[in-house]
This record gives C-alpha cells, structure tokens and sequence, in this order.
C-alpha cells in the first residue's frame, strides 16, 4: 500500500538495504574492470587506479545525485513520500566488454607496436575516454529519441546479444575466478544464489549481497594466510590511490584510434538507452513515473562527464527500480552511494576496497547478473522467437575465444599470426574465430534480428538485414580480419589469406540474400508462422 501523505525522508531504514545492493554492484564492475586489465592484460596498476578510477567514479557521483534530486522532485509534484529514486551505476556488460575488447588488445596492440609500456598505457588511457565521449554523444542524441529506438532495434537481436555478453563475458569469466579459489568462490556463490536466485531470506532478514562478501573475504583472508586456499596469498597494499577527476581534453589524443572501436561503442549505447526506457517504464507501473527523456538524459550526460574527466566505463540506469522499492528504499540510497563511489573513487578507497575483496567473493554477484540477462531475454521474448536469441550468443563465444588466443602468455605472437594466415582447404580456423567475434555485438543484434524475420516469414525484411551485414562485412565494420578489429578498404590487405575474409564472406550474406529472395516467392514462404514452440 503506497503512503501518500507526511514529510518525504532524506533517509529512511529501506536505504540502508539499497545502499548495499547498489554500492555492492558498483564496485563488483570496478573490481573486474581492474581485474581484467591488470592481471589479464598486465595494464599498469597505478593507471587504473589513479587515472581510470576517478573519473569513472564521478560519473557514478553525478547521475546519482541527479536521480536523487528527480525522486525528491516527484515526491514534491505527487505529494507523495514512498518515491524511490532510479538506481544508477556502471553498466555491467559494456564495462567488461570495453575493458576485453577495446582497452586490453589496444594496449597489447600498442605494445607490439614498439610503443614503451607507460606511453602504450595513456595512449590505452586516451583511447578508453575517447570511447566514453562517443558512446555519451551518441546516447545523447538517442535520448531524445528513446522510443523510436526501441521500435527500430528488434528484441530478440537486442536482448540476445545482451544475453550472449551474459553467457561469455559476465558469466564465464568470473565463474573462472570462482574456482580458482574454490573454497572461498563457492560459498559466495551459494549464499547469492540461495538469497537472490532462489528469494530464500537469510536470518533477520540480512543482506545476501553484503552477507556473501563479508563472508567470502573473511575466509579468504583467514584461511590465505594459513595455506589453506591451494594459491599464494597476498595481503592487500594498505594504501590509498588519490586521483582527483579534473576535466581533460586527453581523450582528443585518442579519439582517431577510438574510431575503430565505433562498431563496438555504438550498440553498447543503443543497449543503454533500450534498457533505460524499459526500466523508466518498469518504475512507472511500480506507482514512480519518471519522464523517460529525463532518465536516459541523465545517464547520457554523466558518461559525458565521466569521460571527459578520464572515465572508462559507462553509467546506467539499473533493472530493479521495483526490487529498490520493495525493500523500503526511498532517495538515500543514491544519493549515499553516489556519495561512497564517487569520493572513493577521489580519495582512494575504492581501489583499497577492490585490493581487499577478492574477485572470488565479488565474482558470484556477476553470475546473478548474467543469469538475470540470460533469463530475461528469453522470457521476454516471444516463444518462436527463442531460436533468434540463441543464435545471437555465437558472436559473442567468439570473442571470447579470440581473446584467449589472441592473449601472447597463452599463444605466443608468432604462433598466432602463423595461424591466422595459414592457407588450407578452408580459410583457417583461427582467422574465422577472429573474425566471427570482431564488431560481435552488432553482429549479434543483426543476426537475431535477421532470423527473427525468418521465423515470421517476412523473408524479404530478412534481406535487407543480410544486405546490411554484407555491407558492413566488406569493410570491416563487422567480421574484420585484422586482429584489432581495425575498418579497412578490403583491397589495401596484403595477405591472400586474410583478403579473403571480406570478399567470401560478403558473398556468402549476399548469395544467402538472394536465396532467400527467390524463396519470398513461394507459397510456403507466405503462411502464417508457427504459434509457439515445440
């Protein structure tokens, strides 16, 4: 029952249980964005925790505080005092993508290139901001757009591919980092899914999220020291990385080379803004009506600013408004955490926080995530539609692949390029890996959306979906065969092997293009789809 009357609280007891959930979700993003690029692409620490943190974590400051100040606006309009602020945070899925797809083969590409380990780092630094200010500049536009957005981009293509990101890139990795400390991981991971997956309450009500990692770093830090883990303990660097978010044109420098990250940065724009609309849409119907303009505003403007002073990762609205309301939480909450990471992303203690919980306890909170993704795209989804969504995991295992083989501590540099350009029967299997997986995200939400028009025998929308992936196939844009994910004139690539990717590829979309054109003109072609599934 909604409280419509008295005076709306700066804070009440639900905030402290959102407080939680949200500061939680935040720093699990940073801790595996750190994670990533230090120990999985050995990217100078010192940079990710003084340069990349700040400004990451003010953009994190900055649309809190606004969605902070939209809840009390509401409550004064409605006169009502039970208004739950929209959560904000960074973006799961495209700060873990950034960081294996864009920052980590940038700096090892960098490096290979002869470019000294500190230079290749701010260049790496410089790129990663150029990245935030264009996919700011491009929800920025979309905005004001949102549901023409949303009608445009097919479901399936867009929450498949989403779900594909769940599967490989949130879920996988940090499962990896469960059982690299089991002991630790599992228990973790058990209490998340007993709490959050299964909705069993813990006793008196207590947190999972916080209950699982007080718990997990407990353990870890008690049985480390004793031997007891099967790893070399290391005890967290007590010290503090201060890094104040000052405003910088340092992005100018790598905004040419971020360029070619644009088929990566852009869907993850276009998913932000799908998602902040229908979660706006999800906080009206739980009784909150926000102006969804307003909302997707908002989000565009604090990755503006997060990147415009040294940020690498996206903010977003967060799914579960609803589950934020259901605890009792009102406007504290947002307006504590953005309070907790923006000033631990200045004044240092984030990174100590990150350094101390190990991402064994942190991991299971992203396995939630990717089962919520995963699950969410084939509920939400027609029944006939769940083979689409399916489809659109493949680019996404792709990249993933590519990124292990494409790492020089697993296959060393020469091997690689050997085996990228070895001529055979067929175009090597490495060189198909890699470039099934290079723009995957839009090659995702093109394949789904392509067999989406199948399944609803609207075979002739289908070309135009193969006729675009072929278009951005020959130059590039999707399916590169250069390593990088570089755009290219196809003819300007020196090897016979690799020149290859783009012609053959592009044919073969073109070719299929046209069968399915001549197959637009059968009778069969023309009945009414299949109802539901098997």
């Amino acid at each position: 029952m909604q409280e419509t009357t008295g005076r709306y609280r700066w804070f009440v007891v639900g905030d402290t249980n959102g407080f939680f959930g949200l500061m939680f979700d935040n720093l699990t993003v940073m801790s595996f964005l750190a994670g990533i690029l230090i120990f999985g692409f050995q990217y100078p620490a010192n940079i990710v925790f003084g340069r990349m943190f700040p400004g990451t974590a003010f953009g994190v400051l900055f649309g809190d505080l606004v969605y902070t100040f939209m809840a009390r606006r509401l409550a004064k309009r409605t006169g009502r005092n039970d208004v739950t602020a929209m959560p904000l945070g960074l973006d799961t899925p495209s700060t873990i993508g950034v960081a294996l797809v864009v920052l980590g083969p940038a700096f090892i590409s960098l490096k290979n290139g002869g470019m000294p380990v500190r230079d290749a780092a701010m260049m790496t630094w410089y790129i990663g901001m150029a990245t935030m200010v264009l996919i700011g500049v491009i929800k920025t536009v979309l905005s004001f757009c949102g549901p023409f957005v949303q009608k445009i981009v097919p479901q399936a293509g867009l929450l498949g591919s989403l779900a594909g990101i769940g599967l490989a890139l949130i879920g996988f990795i940090p499962m990896v980092d469960i059982f690299g400390l089991p002991l630790v991981g599992l228990v973790a991971l058990g209490l998340i899914l007993y709490n959050l997956v299964a909705k069993i309450r813990l006793p008196y009500n207590m947190p999972g999220v916080l209950v699982a990692v007080v718990l997990g770093t407990v353990l870890y830090h008690v049985l480390g020291p004793a031997g007891l883990l099967g790893t070399t303990y290391q005890p967290p660097a007590a010290e503090l990385h201060f890094g104040f978010p000052l405003p910088t044109l340092g992005f100018i420098d790598g905004f040419v080379a971020a360029l070619q990250y644009l088929p990566i940065a852009a869907p993850f724009a276009i998913l932000t803004v799908v998602g902040g609309i229908n979660v706006t849409e999800s906080a009206r119907v739980a009784g909150d009506d926000y102006n969804t303009r307003d909302i997707l505003l908002t989000e565009a403007v604090a990755t503006l600013v997060a990147g415009l002073c040294g940020g690498v990762a996206q903010s977003t609205p967060y799914i579960g408004q609803p589950a934020y309301k259901g605890m009792g939480a009102r406007a504290g909450y947002t307006l504590v955490t953005g309070l907790f990471i923006g000033l631990g992303g200045i004044l240092g203690y984030v990174s100590f926080i990150v350094e101390l919980i190990p991402r064994a306890v942190l991991a299971p909170i992203l396995i939630f995530v990717a089962l919520d993704i995963m699950v969410q795209a084939y509920q939400a989804c027609p029944v006939r539609h769940a083979p689409a969504v399916a489809f659109a995991h493949f680019p996404t295992v792709a990249r993933l692949m590519a990124i292990k083989l494409g790492n020089p501590d697993i296959v060393p540099l020469e091997r690689f390029q050997a085996l990228m350009t070895a001529p055979g029967k067929e175009l090597p299997e490495v060189l198909v890996t890699v470039a099934l997986g290079n723009g995957f995200i839009l090659t995702a939400m093109l394949w789904g959306g392509f067999l989406v028009e199948v399944i609803e025998r609207n075979l002739r929308r289908s070309v135009v979906y193969l006729g675009i992936l072929a278009a951005l196939t020959f130059f590039g844009v999707i399916h590169s065969a250069s390593p990088d994910g570089n755009m290219y004139l196809p003819w300007h690539l020196v090897n016979d092997v690799t020149r290859a990717v783009p012609y053959q590829f592009t044919l073969g979309y073109a070719a299929l293009a046209l069968l399915l054109f001549g197959l637009s003109f059968s009778k069969a072609s023309r009945e009414a789809p299949v109802a539901g599934g098997h």
